[in-house]
């Protein structure tokens, strides 16, 4: 199921001459796309690694009405179609949306920019850290943290020496798979990133413009080049 796809994939880029293929790896279209999906991809990924171990942390240690629905909520955006929530994210940011009206006039322009991709991002990304990080919190032991209070240790330090050390793993776990499933997002993203060419079109989008092109070489370029990179992100 996952070999054959991308030994097809490989199979027809070895078709290309190296020539053609690193001209098409590295077009200037090609590469303002790529900045656009890793740098958003990694700025949305440090953002869910962050606000996602606090999110985790609330609703593994703590008791309070509505708990367990926005622990539900959490798992949102992997029921949710992405076309439907880039469109929402769109009408949400633009600017007579809802947030838009009051955000425009500040100066943060979340539709049709490049913050509206993090934004995406951002939305398709959180479950992987909370998700991640929620067995391994579970299964902090609480009597470590205890213990070290009883030597004398204060919060920070405990934090700094126990919690941390034990969630670290987790959430640079958490951290890669964001940022994997933000790279080749497509359907939360076009909707609210205005496809700009050479400003807000992202990777994925360029290789289904490339097909409808009939460039099929230069669509299977592409694909390798973000594949290959994915790979190298996940191994790292």
């Amino acid at each position: 199921l996952v070999l054959i796809p991308i030994g097809a994939l490989f199979l027809k880029a070895l078709e290309i001459s190296w020539h053609d293929f690193w001209r098409l790896a590295t077009g200037p279209r090609a590469l303002a796309a790529y900045r656009l999906t890793f740098g958003a991809s990694f700025i949305a990924a440090c953002v869910n690694a962050v606000f996602g171990s606090i999110l985790a942390w609330v609703l593994v240690r703590y008791r309070f009405p509505g708990r367990r629905f926005m622990d539900a909520l959490v798992d949102f955006p992997f029921a949710l179609p992405t076309a439907v929530a880039g469109l929402t994210l769109a009408n949400l940011f633009a600017p007579a949306g809802w947030l838009g009206q009051f955000l425009v006039p500040l100066g943060i322009e979340g539709a049709f920019t490049q913050l509206g991709v993090v934004i995406a991002l951002t939305f398709v990304g959180l479950p992987f850290v909370v998700r991640t990080l929620q067995p391994v919190m579970e299964h902090l032991e609480r009597e470590t943290e205890e213990a070290a209070a009883t030597l004398g240790a204060g919060r920070f330090r405990t934090f700094r020496s126990i919690i941390v050390p034990t969630l670290l793993p987790a959430v640079i776990t958490g951290f890669a798979l964001a940022f994997a499933r933000a790279i080749g997002e497509y359907g939360s993203v076009i909707f609210i990133a205005g496809n700009k060419p050479y400003h807000t079109e992202i990777a994925p989008l360029l290789i289904i413009i490339r097909l409808d092109e009939f460039e099929i070489p230069g669509a299977i370029t592409l694909a390798v080049v973000l594949m290959i990179l994915s790979f190298v992100l996940l191994v790292a």
